[in-house]
C-alpha cells in the first residue's frame, strides 16, 4: 500500500508564523514566561457592538447553512463599505464572502493559475503568497526591494518581470512582514502595466486602514479596472476580527463564480453567526479603527528606535501596519548564530522571545516583531532581544 502524500503537499510548507506561535504556545503552557512577538492580530478586543451582533444572531437561530459564497446582507454591507472608503461600485454579484483573508487569496490562484503560469511577488512577502501559487502549480517570480528605500515598489521594478506567462501580480500595500506602502502614483501607473497586458493585478488590502500617513487607497478606485483588479479584504485586523474567520473578494463575476463553485465543495459557507457579526463591523461605528491606528503609532515610535539601540541592528521605519522588521546582518554570525532561523530559535529558548526568522519572507537578514502588543510586553521583549544580542559577544 501506497502511505504517501500527495505530490502536491510537498510543494507547500508549513506557515511559518502558525510554527513560531505553536512552539510560543508550548512553552508557555510549561510555565515559561514567553514575550510573544510572532503572532499577527490585533491585541484589542472585538469591539461590544459586534460581539453583541454576534450574540443576537445565536439568539434569533441564525445557525443554519447560508449560500456557500455568503449571505446577500455580507455582501451588500461589503461593497457598501468599499464604496464609502475608496468609491468603487461593485455589485453583490462581483463579491464572494469567504473564511478569511487567507481563503480568498488561496480561491484566487486555485481559480485563475494554470500550471507554468507566473505569479509576481514582491519581496519580503507574506509567508502564505508563495506556498499558495506553488499549491496551485504556479511559478513564483519575485521582485527584490531596496531596504535603503524602505522597501518601496515601483511599477518598473515589476515591470521588468513581466512575460507572456505573467498571470498575477501580487500587491500587500501596507505590506505584511515591512510596512512598507507603495505610493498611488506607482500604484496606478502598475495598474496600467497590468491592464494593458492582460495580467490581473491582486491588491491585497487586509491592512489597507492602518496607514500612518496619508490615506487609505485602493486600486479598485480606478475607473474601469474591475476586468483586471482582484480585492482581497477582510475584518481580521481593521476590527480586530482575526478569530471570527471572514473575508471577502470583490473581482469580475466569472472569477467569482468560479470561486462559489471551488467553495461550495471546499468550506461551503462561511459561519452564519460570524457573518452577522462583520455586517455589524462594516455598517456599524467606524471609531475603533482610528484608535487603534493611534496605539500602532504610539508602539510603532517606541519600537524602531529602540530596536536600532541594540548593537548590530538596523530597522526601516513601517510607513503602515504594525510590524518591525529589523535586520541583524551586524548582529549575526556570534555566538555561532548565522541565520535569522537560528537566531528565532536561540532566542525563543535562551530568552523567551518568539519573533519569525526573514526566511519565511523570503529575506536572510531579518527577523519580523508584531508590534500588535502592550507597550509593557515591548519593553519586556526589546530589553529581552537587547541583553541576548549583547551575550553573543
Amino acid at each position: 500500500m501506497n502511505t504517501a502524500n500527495a505530490e502536491r503537499i510537498s510543494a507547500i510548507s508549513v506557515s511559518s508564523t502558525m510554527k513560531v506561535m505553536a512552539d510560543a504556545d508550548k512553552l508557555r503552557r510549561e510555565g515559561v514566561d514567553v514575550v510573544d512577538f510572532s503572532a499577527g492580530e490585533p491585541d484589542f478586543p472585538t469591539p461590544d457592538n459586534i460581539k453583541q451582533a454576534a450574540i443576537r444572531a445565536i439568539e434569533a437561530n441564525f445557525t443554519k447553512y447560508t449560500p456557500a459564497g455568503g449571505t446577500v446582507e455580507t455582501k451588500e454591507a461589503v461593497v457598501a463599505r468599499h464604496k464609502a472608503e475608496f468609491g468603487t461600485d461593485y455589485k453583490t454579484s462581483e463579491c464572494i464572502i469567504t473564511v478569511g483573508g487567507k481563503h480568498v487569496l488561496f480561491n484566487y490562484t486555485q481559480a485563475i493559475l494554470n500550471p507554468g503560469d507566473e505569479v509576481i511577488i514582491p519581496v519580503p512577502y507574506w509567508v502564505t503568497y508563495k506556498d499558495i501559487v506553488n499549491y496551485a502549480g504556479g511559478k513564483c517570480v519575485f521582485v527584490q526591494t531596496d531596504e535603503k528605500e524602505g522597501f518601496n515598489l515601483t511599477a518598473d521594478m515589476v515591470a521588468r518581470k513581466i512575460t507572456p506567462k505573467t498571470r498575477i501580480v501580487i500587491i500587500n500595500s501596507p505590506s505584511n512582514p515591512a510596512g512598507s506602502v507603495m505610493a498611488d502614483s506607482e500604484f496606478e501607473k502598475l495598474y496600467h502595466i497590468t491592464a494593458k497586458q492582460g495580467v490581473y493585478l491582486l491588491t491585497d488590502e487586509c491592512y489597507s486602514h492602518f496607514l500612518y500617513d496619508g490615506k487609505p487607497f485602493s486600486i479598485a478606485s480606478i475607473p474601469n479596472s474591475k476586468p483586471t483588479v482582484l480585492v482581497a479584504g477582510t475584518v481580521s485586523k481593521t476590527y480586530a476580527m482575526t478569530g471570527w474567520r471572514i473575508g471577502y473578494g470583490l473581482a469580475p463575476e466569472s472569477v467569482i463564480g468560479a470561486i462559489n463553485k471551488l467553495q461550495s465543495h471546499s468550506t461551503s459557507n462561511p459561519t452564519s453567526i460570524a457573518q452577522k457579526a462583520a455586517v455589524e463591523a462594516l455598517r456599524g461605528p467606524q471609531d475603533s479603527v482610528p484608535q487603534m491606528l493611534a496605539e500602532y503609532r504610539k508602539r510603532r515610535d517606541f519600537v524602531i528606535p529602540r530596536l536600532r539601540q541594540i548593537p548590530g541592528v538596523e530597522c526601516s521605519m513601517p510607513a503602515g501596519a504594525f510590524y518591525a522588521y529589523p535586520n541583524l546582518r551586524g548582529a549575526l554570525n556570534k555566538g555561532g548564530i548565522r541565520t535569522p532561523l537560528e537566531f528565532a530559535d536561540r532566542l525563543l529558548k535562551e530568552a523567551s522571545v518568539a519573533v519569525v526568522p526573514g526566511e519565511a519572507f523570503g529575506t536572510d537578514d531579518h527577523v519580523r516583531i508584531s508590534y500588535a502588543t502592550s507597550m509593557a510586553e515591548l519593553e519586556r521583549g526589546l530589553d529581552r532581544i537587547h541583553r541576548f544580542v549583547e551575550s553573543l559577544g
